[in-house]
């Protein structure tokens, strides 16, 4: 029997969840060839933001409930694929994302939990490989644009110099926005899981975390300042990177090593020249309290007016042992942590049922799974762009 749905959107009634309904009513409405449902745990809660954000009394609801297996299984029976935007993952994913791998399912998340990610590609890759179902973490500012960034590059370093760059720095030189308070709950409820099981703690600790079977060479911790002398600049730790790196060396490992064996990869935050680029970078890494009791939480966000502000400019910079230098741009258009994560997401999840149809099952990353698809379908709606810059 056909499936009444394409899409999903799991967490329809929270405030990331709220702004992908708003971009699928404007870029994918009735009749756009994508059908699409709004799923949360509360039918009275889903009618009152249907109401609240102006959508079609048609608009498709469907009640969804982690903690329900039977409403689970009542969910991937009706879809192709579910975004769920419900995290902290390890809290509330597990049995949403065992549902979509043993159901052939897709999937598409917001996952910065690199040792839940583990655990889960340990547990039903190859449940999702059998049957079908692409599971795709981390579709958000963590870690698209970084992945997407690099996978850029080592596709213009191949075509150009015939070989990839051994060595990328992701390097993030203006950002203005917030991170979302589902990223400050990951991170806390990541770090009571590494309180209770030293294995978390090993797996948050190792930059292969997300590549079983393989580890490359030691990495860069990028956890103290330093100075970058060719860009001018002091750089700081940055708080995503330890989910990018490692959704980066996946996808190296999904692709067959296409950017090497010895590939080495970081990522810090730009701070600008001189003592007052050093006092910031020092005053960046003296700063806890994304994690703290102080941060955002779950269910608040900026205002529109703040995310339409926002943005965020990436520069990834390639050398190759030959001396070769290539030099990428990733930009985006709002703030990162909402504005432009909740498009990011819905594009990944277009992307995934309209144009990557050939993507076998498994678990993936965005660059693996989607790569030139979803970059343009990214530049040609949600306001990114992808440029290779002058060396």
């Amino acid at each position: 029997m056909p499936k009444p749905f394409d899409l999903v959107v799991h967490g329809a009634t929270g405030f990331t969840g709220r702004l992908v309904i708003e971009y699928l009513l404007k870029q994918y409405p009735a009749g756009s060839g994508l059908r699409w449902a709004m799923g949360g745990r509360s039918a009275d809660k889903l009618v009152a933001v249907r109401d609240e954000l102006g959508a079609p009394a048609g608009t498709p609801l469907v009640v969804t409930d982690s903690a329900s297996p039977a409403s689970l299984q009542a969910l991937v029976a009706q879809t192709h694929l579910v975004l769920t935007t419900v995290g902290p993952y390890q809290l509330y994913g597990n049995e949403l994302l065992a549902a979509c791998a043993n159901a052939g399912v897709d999937y598409v998340d917001l996952c910065g939990e690199p040792a839940w990610m583990r655990q889960m590609i340990d547990a039903h890759e190859v449940a999702a490989q059998r049957s079908g179902a692409r599971i795709v973490f981390s579709c958000g500012f963590d870690s698209i644009p970084f992945d997407l960034g690099v996978w850029l590059l080592q596709t213009e370093m191949k075509a150009r110099h015939g070989a990839p760059a051994s060595r990328v720095r992701g390097r993030v030189r203006k950002m203005k926005g917030t991170f979302s308070g589902g990223t400050a709950a990951s991170l806390k409820a990541t770090m009571a899981a590494a309180q209770k099981d030293p294995r978390v703690l090993e797996l948050l600790r190792d930059p292969f975390s997300l590549t079983p079977g393989f580890h490359g060479p030691r990495q860069p911790s990028g956890n103290r300042p330093m100075l970058e002398a060719d860009l001018g600049q002091w750089a700081a730790p940055f708080v995503m990177a330890a989910i990018n790196t490692r959704n980066v060396h996946r996808s190296n490992a999904l692709l067959q090593h296409a950017y090497g064996t010895d590939f080495v990869y970081d990522e810090m935050l730009l701070t600008g020249p001189g003592d007052k680029g050093q006092a910031i970078a020092n005053a960046v890494a003296a700063d806890k309290s994304l994690g703290g009791e102080g941060g955002p939480q779950p269910g608040e966000g900026p205002s529109r007016e703040e995310r339409e502000s926002g943005f965020y400019d990436l520069l990834f910079i390639g050398d190759d042992s030959q001396g070769h230098q290539l030099r990428v741009a990733v930009k985006g258009d709002r703030d990162p942590g909402y504005g432009s994560t909740s498009k990011m997401i819905t594009e990944a999840a277009a992307c995934l049922l309209l144009d990557a149809t050939d993507t076998p099952g498994g678990i993936w990353t965005p660059a693996a799974a989607m790569g030139a698809p979803l970059m343009r379908r990214l530049a040609q709606h949600a306001g990114l762009s992808f440029a290779v810059e002058p060396a």
